[in-house]
């Protein structure tokens, strides 16, 4: 997320929350997933921003506003947004529909989404509820994922959760969990550890590749590795208890298998030895 949007704030609520129209949320890039949001205003962005303040690290970039939308278009949001019922009453054929277990999609005619509006004019005003409610903070004041520090922490809430509420599949939300979070993590890591740089531990002058005398050819200064293998099974562990726990399917997990095998062929090698340059001669 690299976007900025402008927007007025009419008021307060007692909840470290963000209250705003769906639209804004979706445009923001900020919807109901845990993410945290940020306020600035306006001419404190315009005038005091520069690209100079941005670090040069790994992610520097991530949620700056490098753009400013001035405006929210319906038919540009994200399609979680475009997904939202307006009807102030379900229809009586929607909870006969339960019943049958159907896919959503085959109801979506009969439920008034945001989608079926775009380009008729109705696509910003009109919006209904189904349930009124005397104060809208009245639930949590502050997110459970913020509260909760470790990350293993926040996913056996989340799990817990899923298993408590019937409609909602717990081995599925574990395969998501997988696929989604867990193995792009441990491949970008992997894939990072490849192409590494190697960093003096005095001068932190920075290598692309060792160079022959095995230090840094500057001052003399010892190199490090600047990404870790525990950064690289940070999340293995944990991927491969939700797969011993829950029933995900057999290609989540050949794939946890083949990762881990990988991994090991690099720091568990026993016919690798450590040889010096020195060594050939």
């Amino acid at each position: 997320t690299s976007s900025g949007v402008i927007g007025r704030i009419i008021g307060f609520v007692d909840g470290n929350v963000c209250c705003a129209h769906p639209f804004f949320h979706a445009a923001k890039r900020r919807n109901c997933d845990g993410d945290e949001d940020a306020l600035m205003l306006l001419m404190d962005v315009l005038l005091n921003f520069s690209k100079e303040y941005i670090p040069e690290k790994r992610g520097g970039k991530m949620d700056l506003p490098l753009v400013i939308a001035t405006r929210i278009h319906p038919s540009e949001i994200d399609k979680e947004a475009l997904n939202i019922d307006l009807l102030e009453r379900y229809p009586l054929e929607f909870y006969r529909k339960t019943l049958e277990y159907p896919h959503p999609k085959e109801l979506e005619n009969i439920m008034d989404l945001v989608a079926n509006r775009i380009g008729t004019g109705k696509e910003y005003n009109g919006f209904g509820f189904t349930h009124d409610t005397s104060n809208i903070t009245e639930g949590p004041k502050t997110s459970a994922y913020k509260l909760l520090d470790k990350m293993e922490d926040k996913l056996r809430a989340q799990l817990g959760l899923a298993i408590k509420i019937r409609a909602v599949d717990e081995e599925d939300v574990a395969s998501r969990v997988i696929q989604t979070h867990f193995l792009p993590d441990l491949l970008g890591n992997l894939r990072a550890f490849t192409k590494q740089q190697f960093r003096c531990i005095k001068c932190n002058t920075k290598y692309r590749r060792v160079p022959l005398k095995g230090k840094c050819v500057k001052c003399g200064g010892n190199l490090v590795l600047t990404v870790h293998e525990k950064s690289i099974r940070k999340y293995l562990e944990p991927a491969k208890r939700l797969v011993e726990k829950f029933n995900v399917s057999n290609y989540t997990k050949q794939r946890l298998i083949l990762f881990e095998k990988f991994v090991d062929s690099l720091f568990k090698n026993d016919k690798v030895k450590h040889t010096k340059l020195s060594d050939f001669f």
